[in-house]
């Protein structure tokens, strides 16, 4: 299966509406948001696409409760703010990462296949003993300004970060 895996967008409804796009147009079958949100209207928007949507919250995510109202209503599944999924045998660690020690730990534990991290804006896509830590960097470009989605493709846990 192949997974888009999206963080860091606070708000910015055109980069959320692009990466949905590029989503669709790989045939993800799941979105993977790794926090900062910012606002429960940018869940809405991104579950517009009708991908199946498994996220966590981040460090600004302040209506946490609203968020959660909005994931119900919309079917998206937001696990706190540390989630573990399984998809087609490759374990999954999702975190915001704000503390590079954690994100370390969990890929050093050996439980995972991956550990997906947001917060940092900047992508990267690295392996640490037998598990891949990726970061898709932000989508929404204030920081960087650059525009990061990653598709991690389940078959060969292979990565493919995309600019738009």
């Amino acid at each position: 299966m192949k997974i888009g895996i999206i963080s860091d967008t606070h708000d910015n409804l055109t980069a959320i509406d692009e990466a949905a796009k590029i989503f669709k147009k790989v045939g993800a079958g799941l979105i993977i948001h790794a926090g900062d949100w910012n606002a429960p209207f940018s869940l809405v928007r991104l579950a517009m696409a009708k991908i199946r949507i498994v996220g966590i919250f981040g460090n600004v995510d302040g209506e946490r409760e609203y968020l959660k109202t909005k994931a119900k209503d919309t079917g998206a599944e937001l696990l706190g703010e540390f989630g573990e999924l399984e998809i087609e045998g490759t374990k999954m660690a999702i975190i915001h990462g704000k503390d590079e020690r954690i994100v370390d730990a969990l890929a050093k534990s050996g439980q995972y296949s991956a550990v997906i991290r947001g917060h940092t804006h900047k992508q990267e896509v690295r392996e640490l003993g037998s598990t891949l830590v990726i970061n898709p960097g932000e989508a929404c470009g204030y920081l960087t300004d650059k525009r990061t989605v990653a598709i991690l493709d389940t078959l060969n846990l292979e990565v493919e970060v995309i600019e738009f």
